[in-house]
C-alpha cells in the first residue's frame, strides 16, 4: 500500500466511524487515538535515541 491508499483508508475508517458514533463517543475515540499516537512516537523517538 503506497502513502496515497493509506491515507485514502484512514480518510474512510474515519467517515465510517463518524456515520455510526455519537458526538461524545467520536470525541472520546479521537482523543484515545491521538494518546496512542503521541505514545507510540514518544516510544519511536526514545528507541531511536536510546536504543532498544
Amino acid at each position: 500500500m503506497n502513502a496515497c491508499e493509506l491515507s485514502a483508508s484512514v480518510t474512510a475508517l474515519a467517515n465510517v466511524l463518524a456515520g455510526s458514533l455519537s458526538e461524545e463517543e467520536l470525541g472520546l475515540l479521537g482523543a484515545i487515538l491521538t494518546q496512542l499516537g503521541d505514545t507510540l512516537t514518544t516510544i519511536a523517538a526514545h528507541r531511536g535515541l536510546c536504543g532498544k
